[in-house]
């Protein structure tokens, strides 16, 4: 997996269109006092060139040192569907909200964005990899 640094979240998140994607997976691993939290997502990549609109690609994020989560989803919410996902860094903790929250255009979310969110969580060190599609016995 490779790290993802925070200078590198803002180009990270151009490159794919988490809007309208689905999450797939969701494990929380508690292991020697520290928590680790594993997403795989279903995306798009961003599109390029019009006339070509690429595949869904599985997208595998992986948080370590989980300093705080909130999983919750209520009756009016489609279970696995995301409206977006947006990523932050302050004060030396990631944050990934996997519902989108309504700012006005230009304003910049802050850590109270995440923490009113009702599916998020925050860590220390995350990773990321694009899974392969697995081949089928028909793919020969």
């Amino acid at each position: 997996m490779t790290r993802l640094h925070s200078s590198d979240l803002v180009q990270f998140a151009r490159k794919y269109r988490f809007v309208g994607g689905k999450l797939t997976r969701l494990s929380l691993r508690n292991r020697r006092g520290s928590t680790t939290v594993v997403a795989v997502v279903l995306v798009r990549p961003a599109t390029r060139d019009l006339a070509h609109v690429p595949k869904p690609v599985r997208l595998k994020l992986e948080i370590t040192g989980v300093e705080e989560y909130r999983f919750q989803k209520r009756p009016t919410m489609s279970a696995g569907k995301m409206s977006d996902l947006k990523f932050g860094y302050f004060n030396g903790i990631y944050f990934i909200n996997f519902d989108a929250w309504g700012l006005p255009a230009g304003e910049v979310p802050g850590v109270h964005d995440f923490r009113a969110s009702d599916f998020y969580v925050a860590g220390n060190d995350l990773f990321w990899e694009e899974m392969t599609a697995k081949k089928s016995a028909t793919d020969k």
